[in-house]
């Protein structure tokens, strides 16, 4: 079974999935850099103005090593900027910036799909690295004529893997609610304007948003694959 053609063609279908929307995301964001914004803020003070402008006064910003590593992190309220955002002064920087201070206006609004995928995050983790060997376990032990014991291993597994793929679904309306913040926000304070600026700015989020779909249909695909070999559903040998 380690070497199942449907397994691996889930792999490698998956790989290049994620693959090309990497590859999107990258060129967005380079071709973006290649836009001023007549503003002339750099992503970090794109950030503090759109912070102020909400009555936000305890989340501080940080420059992060990385490239694209900007992030938001709830549990101590920071913002993280990679270098190319943090002192760009183009489309790119502005974007990536009003994205993350998105996430924080929704950590400030209680903003429920955001709560949730915080809740599930640590049995997420878990259901994607132990579903899948509890899957194989189970299925070892319907091999040995545990048929009983070994399918409820299986389901088991399944059921883990699963609160995997709840975590990827529920990430997408997070991000795309980040980045329709980050539009707005933008839009409003007259950070970036109308025409090239605020093109760009919406072809780097919407390509990062669909990194987010190609994970939940990569995972939605592994979970099915998991489900077939427990039993669950036609096709197990």
């Amino acid at each position: 079974m380690f070497f199942d053609p449907l397994y691996m063609f889930i792999l490698i279908f998956g790989l290049a999935l994620s693959g090309v929307f990497s590859f999107m995301v990258s060129s967005r964001f380079k071709a973006g850099q290649k836009v001023r914004i007549a503003s002339g803020l750099t992503g970090a003070q794109v950030a503090k103005a759109i912070l102020a402008d909400a009555g936000i006064s305890d989340v501080t910003i940080h420059e992060a090593q990385g490239f694209l590593a900007d992030h938001y992190n709830p549990l101590n309220k920071t913002l993280h900027l990679s270098k190319d955002v943090y002192h760009g002064t183009n489309a790119s920087a502005a974007g990536v910036a009003a994205h993350e201070v998105g996430h924080a206006l929704q950590h400030a609004e209680n903003y429920f799909p955001m709560w949730l995928r915080s809740f599930i995050v640590p049995a997420a983790n878990v259901g994607s690295n132990l579903g899948p060997w509890l899957v194989i376990a189970g299925i070892l032990l319907m091999s040995f004529q545990s048929l009983g014991m070994g399918q409820s291993v299986a389901i088991f597994g399944v059921g883990l893997f699963g609160l995997s793929t709840l975590f990827t679904f529920v990430t997408i309306p997070v991000e795309f609610d980040a980045s329709s913040r980050a539009k707005k926000r933008l839009q409003a304070l007259n950070i970036v304007q109308q025409g090239p600026e605020y093109k760009a700015v919406s072809a780097v989020l919407l390509a990062a948003g669909l990194t987010y779909v190609a994970a939940a249909i990569q995972s939605v695909m592994q979970l099915l694959y998991w489900a077939i070999r427990a039993g669950l559903l036609r096709g197990r040998d």
